[in-house]
């Protein structure tokens, strides 16, 4: 029998070819969300809360720039083989998730003490499209999306 196309890897968990396993939903979600908030902040936003779970949903980033407050969806496309359908992670977001991201921004305002005062709040929507070893390809940042 000829050596297998799987190794062993020191976990003992399988690795093809000697590479890191790919990487899991969470690792992929974790590096989308970090690179949307290095973008709000290099935008002048502080980042006051982030991950905020509820039992109707979570609440990706919120941030704050002195006069705005943004509560923003974050999706993350991982493109793990060659050229890929030119899909943006953006096309995923349906009616439901604008419903309860406006739902969960209001819990958010009435719950949350003590709050900024902002002149204005914004639902925005952050694509992030990495490659196959978590880089980013692609940042897309709608403001007022809903």
């Amino acid at each position: 029998m000829g050596p297998s196309r799987y190794e062993e890897s020191s976990t003992g968990a399988p690795a093809r070819g000697g590479r890191p396993p790919p990487p899991g939903r969470r690792e992929i979600g974790a590096r989308g969300e970090r690179l949307a908030r290095e973008h709000f902040e290099r935008l002048g936003f502080t980042i006051i809360d982030r991950n905020v779970r509820t039992r109707q949903g979570e609440i990706d980033l919120v941030a704050y720039d002195g006069c705005t407050l943004v509560f923003a969806e974050v999706k993350t496309r991982w493109l793990n083989r060659g050229p890929e359908v030119s899909r943006t992670p953006l096309e995923r977001l349906g009616a439901q998730q604008r419903a309860r991201l406006r739902r969960l921004a209001g819990a958010w305002l009435s719950e949350r003490r003590p709050r900024p005062h902002a002149r204005a709040v914004r639902l925005d929507a952050v694509g992030v499209t990495l490659d196959a070893r978590l880089r980013l390809l692609g940042l897309e940042h709608i403001e007022a999306a809903w």
